[in-house]
Parts: structure tokens; C-alpha cells; sequence
């Protein structure tokens, strides 16, 4: 199976169709007026695809389980075609459109199956996607113009030489794939002076400053100290997505002290600094967190205003 640990867990929503062709008029009365010798067509057809749905990942070796937690079933007739539209929800890392597809093909073949000795010539076609939304694809930036970043490493150990930077690199690799430019990166020790001094020296260049490091609760993990006095307004709701999806990978996650905030039109991030803190928060909150921008511009709304 693909790995799904990284991904965020969303609503997720996929309408899919399956077309039956049946040879005559004579087909398609004895179903709309329930004369088919084997039962209620749609009725019958319908149970088998909420059981396919739901048992998709026991039929198609890649698909993983999923919490399915709406299913609901459309039929039209036009002419000699039943149209079947099939929609699936869920709330989970990954889509549903295989499973919507995969209950509308079992559908098509229990239609095609009760009407078959009653009509020889059923064909079932064009089984497919219509539509699916949820996920990261769902929350992409619209905004065309290009968000400014600049990355600050806090650490005694690698301000002086002694280790090599992680954190901060698999941040930069993470804001170009989502086509953020990083106009700044830099290295400072855990000092609170020098990281306050940092921030308000950098939030009128660039419109996302990411500080990783220092947010635990060793002596020298000082950056939410450093950073806290000067953020006009904090932004508990970014907060409170790292520190949820960190737990649910790692309980430690729980002693993070992530402070997210602004000053001005600057966001500003203070991140884990492990290589696999700093991603994995990255991964939390982007790149639905690029909504924040259209906010500040005031081109819209946030969600609950």
C-alpha cells in the first residue's frame, strides 16, 4: 500500500457513474414498474454497491480500509439507459473515488445481472469518475502572485559548527513544492535578543518567516519566549493543527511549544527543530495554511467570521 501516514485527514467526497444499455422499451418498464422476475432492481442493485463500497479495499489490493461514512445511490432512465450516480463520503486521509467507482460498477453488473434473462442484448458502459473533491488538491492557493519566505534556524550546536542543518532544508524543500519563494535563509544561536532581533529585522521583507528549533522545554529552548512579546496576534487555531497531527504520529508531540502569530502582514512560524518535527509540521498545516495570505490581503474571509 502507498504510505498515507503524512497526509491530512479531510472531508472527502467522489461521485461516480455506470451507464446500463438495455434493448428495449419493454426492459426498462418492467423495472420502473417492478416486474423483473428476480425482485426490485434498484432496490437490490443498491444494497450490493453500499456493500461493495464499503468492502472496496477487500477487492482492490492497493485501496486502504476506510471509516465510509455516507453512501447515497441516484438512478435515472433516459430512454433505453439506467443512469447510475453514486455518491461517497468520507472524513479521512485518503479519497474515495475508487470505492465510488468500484460501487457503481457493482451496481451496473447486479442490474446487468437481474434484467439479463429478460433482455439479452444489456450492455454496461462508461463507468467513471464524475467529480471528487477533499484533500491537499482541494485547499491549493488560488492566489497567483508569489509568497516571500524566509527560514530561521535557532541552535547553539549548528550556529557554531558542530552539526548540520535538517530542519531548515526539508522546510525550504517543502515551501518549494508549494511554489513559495525562500528569499532568506539563516542560521542564529538559541539566544533570545538575537531571535527577536531576527524578526522584527525580517517581517517587513518577507510575507512568511518559518523559525525552527528552540520550541521545546530544555534551558536553552527559548524561541517562544523570544518571539511571543512581539506577535500582534496569535493564530492558536495553526497551533493547535501541528501539535494534533504530531501526536497522532509521535505522543511526544504533546511538548511542543509551536507559536504561530503575525506581526504586520507577516506570518511567522516557530517549528520543532528535528528534521522530522519540522516536516511533519509542515506537512500539518500546508497548504491549506496559504489561505492565511488572501486573509491578510483582505481579499476574503477566514472560515468562522
Amino acid at each position: 500500500m502507498v504510505d498515507i501516514t503524512h497526509k491530512i485527514t479531510t472531508l472527502r467526497v467522489a461521485k461516480a457513474k455506470a451507464i446500463v444499455h438495455t434493448s428495449s422499451l419493454d426492459t426498462i418498464l418492467a423495472v420502473t414498474e417492478n416486474r423483473v422476475p428476480k425482485g426490485n432492481v434498484f432496490e437490490m442493485a443498491k444494497v450490493a454497491g453500499l456493500f461493495a463500497v464499503k468492502n472496496t479495499h477487500l477487492t482492490i489490493p492497493d485501496c486502504h480500509p476506510l471509516p465510509i461514512e455516507y453512501t447515497a445511490v441516484e438512478y435515472q432512465i433516459e430512454g433505453l439507459e439506467i443512469h447510475i450516480f453514486i455518491t461517497v463520503k468520507t472524513i479521512y486521509k485518503t479519497g474515495v473515488e475508487v470505492e465510488a467507482m468500484h460501487g457503481a460498477s457493482v451496481i451496473a453488473l447486479t442490474i446487468y445481472d437481474m434484467l439479463k434473462p429478460i433482455d439479452k442484448g444489456i450492455t454496461i458502459r462508461e463507468i467513471g469518475l464524475v467529480e471528487k473533491t477533499g484533500g491537499k488538491s482541494s485547499f491549493k492557493r488560488q492566489d497567483p502572485s508569489t509568497i516571500s519566505a524566509g527560514v530561521i534556524v535557532c541552535s547553539d550546536s549548528i550556529s557554531a559548527g558542530e552539526k548540520e542543518d535538517g530542519a531548515g532544508k526539508a522546510i525550504i524543500e517543502k515551501l518549494k513544492s508549494q511554489g513559495v519563494e525562500v528569499k532568506t535563509y539563516a542560521v542564529v544561536p538559541d539566544e533570545i535578543a538575537t531571535i527577536r532581533a531576527t524578526a522584527l529585522d525580517l517581517c517587513d521583507l518577507v510575507q512568511l518567516l518559518i523559525f525552527t528549533g528552540g520550541t521545546g522545554l530544555s534551558p536553552r529552548d527559548v524561541t517562544p519566549e523570544a518571539l511571543e512579546p512581539i506577535l500582534e496576534r496569535r493564530i492558536p487555531g495553526i497551533e493547535e493543527a501541528i501539535r494534533s497531527y504530531g501526536q497522532q504520529i509521535m505522543p511526544y508531540a504533546m511538548l511542543s511549544r509551536s507559536v504561530v502569530g503575525t506581526i504586520g502582514n507577516c506570518l511567522i512560524l516557530a517549528l520543532p527543530g528535528s528534521t522530522k518535527g519540522a516536516s511533519e509540521s509542515m506537512d500539518a498545516v500546508f497548504p491549506h495554511l496559504l489561505h492565511v495570505f488572501k486573509v491578510l490581503k483582505g481579499t476574503t474571509h477566514s472560515a468562522n467570521d
